[in-house]
């Protein structure tokens, strides 16, 4: 199947293969032509599997045949919302690659930034807008933003959205939104709450599910790693020399962890930086783009950066700390193995994190390979601490975004 035969317009055809595709996905093909119709849609779909372009595409046609592009002061005619900064930059890049030879404008707004430069933005005119919902929400309290005629709704990672806490903010933003849109949700995965919000948003929605619920792609290797959580940093160091890995994501649980382990990896040889929501916006952006440059091998995240980085071709992800919610683990691993390429993703288990392996395990639906590194044995003697859960999780008021 080809981009051609799913109705797609010169203009866009061109744009994607001037991006190097020439094959559109599984759910591209699956959403595409629904999307073209005007159907609501419920999508399920891991990382890397070309979600975005696969409402990008359509949304950008949609635009071009109800109505045609208006000068300044006209109001948003879509509106994608995503749960990260780095997730809203990386879809604001998309409609901008994809929309490249058609007359709309676009806009990414979101939070860490000044608010002035995106308010002269929205004030010029813009078709299609992306943001995250809490610096939404502060242009809808400014009067800076027209949402009144909105004709598409995108939520993108709506699980993660939830698990963030935005459920009142997007509740607080559809108010703003006439009934009668075109609404497409995406989730990688489908809680019972997930659900719900479905059901109140969407009509008759096209159900799209492009791997196993709550899967991990089948591109990536997964392997754990035994060790005792002393000896942690000093296995991981020894796996990215003795393997000459250039480019590794590892995750971390709390940001203060990963501020430590990144100083303790540069103090080991290491180039490393740490990328977490107390990094301001600038800070967040050097650190990803001297990662993906390769003046920096290693990048250390939490959990906030796990749904929005993009990095292209990402070999190895490890997970230094495991995630207290299983589903994360999902989310952490698929920034390696995306668009058919294979990734590698390890995982350094102490004995304090048994339990979370097993929940792990239980959604995998499968036992993950266990390869004890020589010189790294645990002591069997060593018993289990507590692990200490990030307030942030728990807590009920919204992050600002």
């Amino acid at each position: 199947m080809s981009f051609e035969s799913l109705g797609l317009q010169a203009e866009l055809l061109r744009a994607v293969s001037e991006k190097g595709y020439d094959t559109p996905t599984p759910i591209q093909q699956q959403a595409i032509p629904g999307i073209l119709e005007g159907r609501d849609l419920m999508g399920g779909a891991q990382t890397g599997t070309g979600k975005t372009a696969g409402f990008t595409l359509p949304l950008l046609q949609r635009l071009m045949q109800t109505g045609k592009p208006r000068m300044a002061g006209r109001p948003v005619r879509a509106l994608v919302l995503t749960p990260t900064r780095e997730l809203a930059a990386q879809v604001g890049e998309s409609v901008r690659d994809y929309g490249k030879y058609l007359p709309l404008r676009s806009a990414t707004i979101f939070g860490g930034v000044k608010i002035n430069p995106q308010i002269r933005t929205l004030r010029k005119g813009v078709d299609i807008l992306v943001a995250t919902p809490g610096r939404l929400l502060d242009h809808i309290g400014q009067g800076t933003v027209d949402l009144s005629q909105l004709g598409i709704l995108v939520l993108d990672e709506a699980d993660r959205m939830l698990d963030m806490g935005f459920i009142r903010d997007i509740r607080r933003i559809l108010a703003h939104l006439s009934v009668d849109r075109q609404t497409l949700l995406f989730s990688a995965t489908f809680s019972g709450e997930i659900r719900k919000l479905a059901r109140d948003l969407l009509r008759e929605p096209m159900h799209i599910e492009v791997a196993r619920q709550n899967s991990a792609a089948t591109s990536i290797s997964q392997t754990i790693h035994p060790v005792d959580r002393d000896r942690k940093r000093e296995l991981l160091s020894r796996l990215i020399g003795a393997n000459d890995w250039r480019q590794v994501l590892v995750f971390t649980r709390t940001k203060h962890g990963a501020n430590r382990l990144a100083d303790q990896l540069q103090k080991d040889g290491i180039t490393a930086s740490a990328i977490h929501g107390n990094k301001s916006q600038g800070a967040r952006t050097r650190a990803l783009g001297e990662f993906k440059t390769g003046k920096v091998r290693v990048l250390v995240a939490t959990d906030i950066a796990a749904r929005g980085l993009d990095i292209d071709q990402l070999p190895h992800v490890i997970n230094y700390e495991l995630p207290n919610v299983a589903e994360d683990y999902v989310h952490r691993i698929g920034r390696t193995g995306r668009a058919g390429n294979h990734g590698e993703a390890l995982s350094l288990v102490c004995v304090d994190e048994l339990k979370l392996l097993r929940d792990i395990e239980r959604l995998l639906r499968r036992e993950i390979p266990k390869v004890v590194v020589e010189g790294f044995e645990p002591d069997p003697a060593q018993r289990p601490q507590p692990i200490q859960k990030p307030h942030a999780r728990r807590r009920p008021a919204r992050r600002r975004a």
